[in-house]
């Protein structure tokens, strides 16, 4: 309780002087709070993912942007040592106050909890529920996993419920297959509503889609083709809560990526427009900006960031360039701040990060990080 009413007053007192430091800038008189960019905004979590104790790396994220190390906590599951190609392997609930990570090395699920500082406090370890887990969605206090399988054991999803004190709890029935055997999950994700959950599948080209019913359990599954080839990465509109942008890697064929807009039509999946090309090399991970008005995709085969405009009707126009996170980094998963001002990417081949501000007409500025060095096997990212 001390955390959800602190939090707010925080949330204020930053607002407060942010907007003080801004007028004193314009002043001609000096002043040590002239310097408002010292001041903590909020923070940036990874998930290490080595081959051993699985870890969660913090960083503390200033007003403008930038960030500075706080510390690695060990979580108490087990990682794989290599990267997981999925997006959703880290994830933090909307109020803030957990961050739910997957334990592919252990079969396992994380729970760890976050106070008003950004610490963090390992709080349980559960089953996932099947073999090898890569991607998470919260939904209604609700967890969902896809578990990608192995060559002996099926892929799944299965449901949990967080109880209060952070431990996960079986959904009965909510334990349901996948479109085969191993299709190579990507990721999955309930829609804003809790209506539908919705899991891509890279190598049988399909989207699964489950209707999520009240108690929590998942009804059989729908198997949709997808449009565009080795759907990926996927992020539901804020503004429009049916609507879902997916990325389409094409096998990580030369400049053939794309992405494709769906939208969900009583828990069955539509097709809206694409796939739309990026010209660039296996685009797999997605945001989407919280007016609903920007997409963007991290190429990993690039080492790009594509951004397109979402329209009112769910088309897609590609903006007219790309942002470099630099060579050799393959880019995988990204964040974006709750306000969409600041854009973050997990480079995977250089092991750090790029960070972005979000322009007005959707454009990105770089904005300089200086020496972060963070595990080769980083897999999850996480923003508040």
């Amino acid at each position: 309780m001390h955390m959800l009413r602190l939090r707010p007053l925080m949330t204020s007192i930053l607002m407060a002087v942010s907007l003080l430091g801004t007028v004193l800038v314009l002043s001609p008189l000096p002043s040590a709070f002239a310097a408002s960019n010292s001041f903590i905004a909020g923070h940036v979590y990874v998930l290490n993912n080595p081959a051993g104790p699985n870890s969660i790396s913090a960083f503390n994220r200033f007003a403008d942007g930038t960030l500075a190390f706080a510390g690695t906590t060990v979580i108490g599951g087990q990682g794989s040592g290599s990267g997981l190609g999925s997006q959703g392997s880290l994830i933090l609930s909307p109020d803030r106050n957990w961050l739910f990570a997957v334990d592919a090395g252990s079969n396992q699920i994380s729970v760890v909890a976050v106070d008003f500082r950004g610490n963090l406090t390992p709080v349980s370890v559960s089953s996932s529920g099947g073999v090898h887990p890569v991607s998470l969605t919260f939904s209604d206090n609700r967890l969902y996993v896809v578990n990608a399988g192995d060559s002996n054991h099926a892929g799944n999803v299965a449901g949990f419920r967080v109880l209060p004190n952070g431990k996960l709890k079986p959904i009965k029935g909510s334990t349901q297959p996948l479109s085969a055997a191993n299709p190579a999950p990507a990721q999955v994700q309930a829609d804003p509503t809790g209506d539908t959950l919705v899991v891509t599948e890279k190598s049988t080209n399909e989207i699964d889609s489950y209707q999520i019913r009240p108690e929590g359990s998942l009804s059989a599954p729908t198997f949709t083709p997808s449009t565009g080839d080795e759907p990926f990465g996927f992020a539901f509109s804020p503004v429009h809560p049916f609507q879902f942008i997916v990325s389409d890697a094409f096998g990580g064929a030369v400049n053939a990526g794309a992405m494709t807009s769906y939208r969900l039509h009583d828990s069955i999946v539509e097709l809206e427009d694409g796939p739309v090309a990026d010209q660039q090399t296996a685009p797999c991970w997605v945001v989407i900006t919280s007016n609903g008005h920007f997409t963007y995709t991290s190429n990993t085969g690039s080492g790009s960031v594509s951004g397109y405009r979402i329209g009112q009707d769910g088309k897609l126009t590609l903006l007219p360039s790309t942002a470099s996170t630099g060579s050799g980094s393959a880019p995988t998963e990204m964040a974006l701040t709750g306000s969409s001002r600041f854009l973050y990417v997990l480079d995977s081949g250089t092991a750090t990060l790029s960070a972005f501000q979000v322009q007005g007409d959707g454009s990105l500025a770089a904005v300089g990080l200086g020496s972060i060095t963070l595990s080769t096997s980083i897999t999850g990212l996480a923003v508040d």
